[in-house]
């Protein structure tokens, strides 16, 4: 009988190491509801300002980052965690490597 959870014991081991002109992203969980994916950002990488359509949860596991939401600069670093509704302008840029875990919630 298949699982009805999924556990992972450590999400950092999910991440290789980054090379240092790089940002590597890794869904590791899909379903009709959630989609859930991890990131790894080396130190001076971004993601320019976009939206997205559905709502969004950041949480930010290791290293320090400047978040935008919005027109707001944010300081984050092991422990942000951040609600964004869908459409919202955002963009993030590592200051040191990052880890950062994205739920997408599906409409």
């Amino acid at each position: 009988m298949p699982s009805e959870y999924q556990f992972v014991p450590d999400l950092a081991a999910l991440a290789p190491e980054v090379p240092a002109d790089a940002i590597l992203s890794r869904t590791f969980h899909e379903d009709e509801r959630l989609k859930v994916i991890l990131f790894a950002f080396a130190a001076g990488q971004e993601l320019s300002e976009h939206t997205a359509s559905e709502p969004a949860i950041v949480h930010f596991l290791d290293g320090e980052a400047a978040l935008t939401l919005g027109d707001d600069q944010q300081h984050a670093e092991a422990g942000t965690w951040a609600y964004l509704p869908p459409r919202l302008k955002h963009s993030i840029r590592a200051n040191t490597r990052v880890l950062m875990l994205l739920l997408l919630y599906k409409g």
